[in-house]
């Protein structure tokens, strides 16, 4: 998978979101409980802009009159028709099994770790300018997209 940097980490405060571009694709980069979350902006039943709607916790009752609202395991629901989707897994809450939206791996990473790609496999070539050692500091958001 490709890294993409996509923001510094200070540009997404918790209960933030931010809408990406990456490789064509929309993506949706949350921070909910101090955990950060990606997925395709795009609702898997009339491909609304699923990224756009309300964060929202889980709310299970074992019996009736007696529930527990779970903020830990966040859902995100599409602001057209309410479907929701597990911001981890991407999972529907209705269906997991066969109804999904893509998630993508997010971290965050020191800047120094992403000033050079070591897996893009490039060659020096025969034409050598002179360079200058960067650092660079700060955390940043970077998400990795396949193919």
């Amino acid at each position: 998978m490709a890294k993409h940097v996509v923001a510094e980490a200070a540009a997404l405060p918790e209960g933030g979101r931010l809408l990406v571009t990456v490789s064509g694709r929309e993506i949706g980069v949350f921070r909910v409980g101090g955990r950060y979350y990606a997925v395709r902006n795009r609702c898997a039943h009339q491909g609304g802009p699923l990224c756009e709607g309300e964060i929202l916790g889980r709310l299970r009752s074992r019996r009736p009159g007696e529930h527990d609202y779970d903020a830990g395991s966040p859902l995100l629901e599409c602001p057209w028709h309410g479907w929701e989707y597990d911001l981890e897994t991407g999972a529907s809450w209705f269906d997991p099994r066969s109804v999904r939206v893509r998630p993508y791996p997010v971290g965050v990473e020191a800047g120094s770790e992403i000033l050079a790609d070591p897996e893009t496999g490039l060659v020096r070539g025969p034409y050598v300018v002179e360079t200058f050692p960067v650092s660079r500091e700060g955390a940043y958001l970077v998400v990795e997209v396949s193919g």
